[in-house]
């Protein structure tokens, strides 16, 4: 997949154009409440032990993708010391930094598309987190893990907790949510015109966001090609996706819903 600012932009514009839908949800709501423990946490156990693994006591850590905050903020119930968050949306950083006011933590958000992230960033952080849904958001995940690699110092950790390729192929509101409904290996984007919600359905704002489907190949060349290491890579057969997903957890046959991984930069 070939990069493109273009791409780049529209998700840009489009994630904007949804952020007054998810301020209006009962999440946030419940979010601005619960913030305020110095030991809140929407981490699920699976991210925690493997987290916990790796141990960011007094670590430095930098989330690629951290849309509004709540999983930074959560890293310092497991010990993080220095927090810093990324997002190219100005109306998540907003609302990021609008959570952090009711916490009793400091985090730093930046808002700037991870291809043009500032040199200050470079070589400074312990570990790099990226979680669900931020992949599929870049058109060239080479490009994307090299950038990434930027951010660690000598030695540090990559840590990757995101939906496995595998369930690209299905589709869960149809009427055979077990039938392969798409192709594993789909080059072209996802193109959609209506709110990006992680529940229920997005109204048409006619601003189009691209989902790039990528290959579990894809994304381990990519780490390679970056200079990073492999580590660990575990395959789950629960789901990190929204609540319709887990129909699949229920059927007689386990499948790959999501998977976890570790790198580390060279030395």
């Amino acid at each position: 997949m070939v990069f493109s600012k273009d791409v780049i932009e529209k998700n840009r514009t489009a994630w904007n154009a949804s952020a007054d839908r998810h301020r209006e949800s009962p999440a946030w709501s419940r979010l601005v409440a619960e913030v305020v423990s110095a030991r809140f946490s929407c981490l699920d156990a699976t991210l925690t032990d493997l987290l916990n693994q790796v141990g960011l006591t007094a670590k430095s850590v930098i989330q690629l993708g951290c849309n509004n905050g709540r999983e930074v903020l959560s890293l310092y119930a497991l010990g993080a010391g220095e927090v810093v968050g990324v997002d190219q949306s100005s109306a998540f950083i907003q609302q990021a930094r609008e959570l952090a006011c009711q916490s009793p933590h400091d985090p730093v958000f930046v808002e700037a598309d991870i291809h043009e992230l500032p040199q200050t960033l470079d070589g400074r952080f312990d570990i790099a987190l990226i979680t669900i849904g931020v992949l599929n958001w870049m058109p060239d995940l080479g490009r994307f893990f090299e950038h990434v690699a930027r951010t660690l110092k000598p030695g540090g950790t990559l840590v990757v907790y995101e939906t496995h390729p595998f369930l690209e192929m299905l589709d869960p509101e149809s009427d055979d949510p077990w039938r392969i409904n798409a192709a594993y290996f789909q080059s072209e984007p996802i193109v959609e015109t209506s709110e990006i919600v992680y529940e229920g359905k997005g109204a048409d704002n006619g601003h189009p966001s691209y989902w790039h489907i990528h290959s579990l190949g894809d994304v381990l060349t990519g780490i390679a090609d970056a200079g990073l290491r492999l580590r660990l890579f575990t395959e789950h057969p629960h789901s990190n996706r929204e609540d319709i997903y887990d129909v699949y957890e229920d059927g007689a046959h386990k499948i790959p819903m999501c998977f976890t991984l570790v790198a580390e930069k060279r030395v």
